[in-house]
């Protein structure tokens, strides 16, 4: 456990103690006294003041009380956005018990593995995934959101008007399990804390979105089950409203309508979010010139990409290099740092160091390697998490000297820029030479017709491993892979070029838009589009 100043011991030194932080919940109760009749969470024409968010959350918590959930305690969520997901967070933490939040898209069986992983008590659950409740037999008691006089609504009808405070924490007491994506095999939980959120929530609002007051607007267009929900607690921390979308079926029409019915300030996405909000037609028919901080991770956004979306929005994109288990806190690259103009942008950098975090670029033995050479991404700082849920061997794997090694591979240039070059998993060795799939990426996207790529490093006889190009092609377009090969040839050396190029209908993505290569390679398995030398 980590600790903190304390008295002094009869040697001199200072004898530690547990430092106590303030409760996340905290800024709830702080907005309700100041701000008690200003808008929370809007939803379609619902509004819901931070006055009535603070007594629902505290009837929720007392509720919840009332059915056994103490400190310490696990409550699995599986919803869709809501205000009552929300209310779900702030009660847990609360009452001192761990948010365990599971990606809606999930089926039965994969959120049931995180009820077991996690030791969650509880469930709260929409109505519609009566079928993922129920394979969660490990969790003993259920709530549903929608279900009627035994329901979410009802318990917090029944429990309104009694006061729960905020449970006594400390700076390293857990409050939400944020489970990575499992791209390299099972989701394991990220142990978040009170006090790890805290610096996180000030460093987003520092480094992120400087400037903020209640007058902003936020509109939340992600699961928050994971990015948009720290993000949404930074808008808590602020105090600004939050816009949810009112349908479950993503619409860039309606996105860009609430952006200029309620003048939004900020959104948090994915890059491949982004793309589609900015080719969609209705970008041109919603002013959207309220935008301040159109903030994207996840993933490096391509630079075509990134030049169109720039060229849509103006100077508002707000990159952040972060993940999980640093809960976003690992470089910056805001909008000053951004130009449609390749000579006024340190093109490819996913920015700096953000305040009071320490980026090395690292070798196999963990040492510092020098500017501009490639090695390992590690982070140390106070965003960093506690470790992985009851996983020692992950947890070995992950901190070396105490720093956080993201598993990315990258460098770092004179100045403190970071340049991604792709995950370690994902750089393939081919005829002896490393191959990292994100260069090619980026100049298979400079192609005409070309939407969305992604390369792969598979087996082959002679090299040990090529090139395999996935690709997606723009409406109405039909590039041809041997051209698209010419092209390349001329642009890079050739052992980086692609020995196949395939073209999808779709690009697989994972339940949070993301491209990852673990989902693509399966999908091609399952389509019978790996020929037997690379299955």
């Amino acid at each position: 456990m980590n600790r903190g100043a304390g008295t002094p011991d009869p040697k001199g030194g200072i004898a530690p103690q547990t430092v106590r932080v303030a409760n996340l919940a905290h800024f709830l109760t702080r907005n309700a006294r100041r701000l008690g009749g200003a808008p929370a969470i809007i939803r379609g024409d619902r509004v819901w003041t931070w006055g009535q968010m603070d007594a629902r959350v505290s009837a929720l918590a007392a509720g919840l009380r009332e059915m056994g959930v103490g400190k310490g305690d696990r409550i699995l969520i599986q919803a869709r956005n809501s205000h009552q997901m929300f209310e779900s967070m702030i009660a847990a933490f609360r009452l001192g018990a761990v948010w365990v939040p599971a990606n809606f898209r999930q089926s039965p069986e994969e959120v049931a593995w995180l009820a077991r992983s996690s030791g969650a008590s509880l469930m709260i659950c929409d109505a519609e995934f009566a079928g993922h409740a129920a394979a969660c037999d490990s969790v003993a008691r259920h709530l549903t959101i929608g279900g009627g006089a035994d329901g979410f609504d009802a318990l917090v009808d029944r429990h309104m008007g009694t006061h729960v405070p905020p449970a006594d924490v400390g700076r390293d007491d857990p409050c939400w399990f944020f489970f990575t994506s499992g791209t390299t095999g099972r989701p394991k939980a990220a142990v978040l804390t009170h006090g790890q959120l805290t610096f996180v929530l000030l460093n987003h609002l520092h480094d992120l979105m400087p400037g903020m007051t209640p007058a902003d607007r936020s509109l939340c267009v992600a699961p928050l089950s994971h990015g948009a929900g720290i993000h949404q607690l930074v808008q808590l921390a602020a105090g600004v409203p939050t816009i949810l979308l009112p349908d479950a079926a993503f619409d860039p029409d309606v996105v860009w309508r609430l952006v200029a019915e309620h003048r939004v300030t900020n959104m948090f996405t994915v890059p491949t979010i982004v793309k589609m909000l900015v080719e969609h037609p209705s970008v041109d028919r919603h002013d959207h010139s309220s935008l301040r901080h159109v903030i994207y991770a996840g993933a490096p956004m391509y630079r075509a990409d990134q030049r169109r979306a720039l060229d849509k929005l103006g100077p508002v994109l707000v990159q952040y290099f972060g993940l999980g288990e640093v809960t976003g806190n690992i470089t910056v690259l805001p909008p000053s740092e951004h130009d449609v103009d390749d000579d006024r942008m340190r093109v490819g950098s996913c920015g700096y160091e953000r305040t009071g975090m320490h980026v090395q670029i690292q070798d196999g033995t963990g040492a510092e390697v020098p500017a501009g050479t490639t090695g390992e991404i590690c982070v140390a700082g106070p965003a960093v998490f506690a470790g992985y849920h009851d996983n020692p061997e992950a947890n070995a794997k992950a901190f070396r000297d105490g720093w956080f090694r993201t598993g990315d591979l990258g460098h770092m240039d004179g100045e403190g820029f970071v340049y991604i070059t792709g995950r370690e998993s994902d750089m393939f060795i081919s005829g002896g030479s490393n191959v990292y799939p994100r260069e090619i990426e980026e100049k298979l996207l400079d192609y005409p017709g070309v939407a969305e790529a992604a390369v792969l490093g598979v087996p082959d006889a002679k090299w040990g491993e090529v090139g395999l190009a996935v690709c997606v092609a723009e409406p109405g377009q039909a590039p041809d892979a041997e051209a698209i090969r010419a092209f390349l040839k001329g642009r890079m050396s050739g052992y980086k070029v692609p020995a196949r190029i395939l073209f999808l209908d779709a690009m697989p993505k994972s339940g949070y838009g993301k491209i990852t290569k673990k989902i693509i390679r399966e999908t091609l398995r399952e389509r019978g589009l790996l020929s037997s030398e690379t299955a």
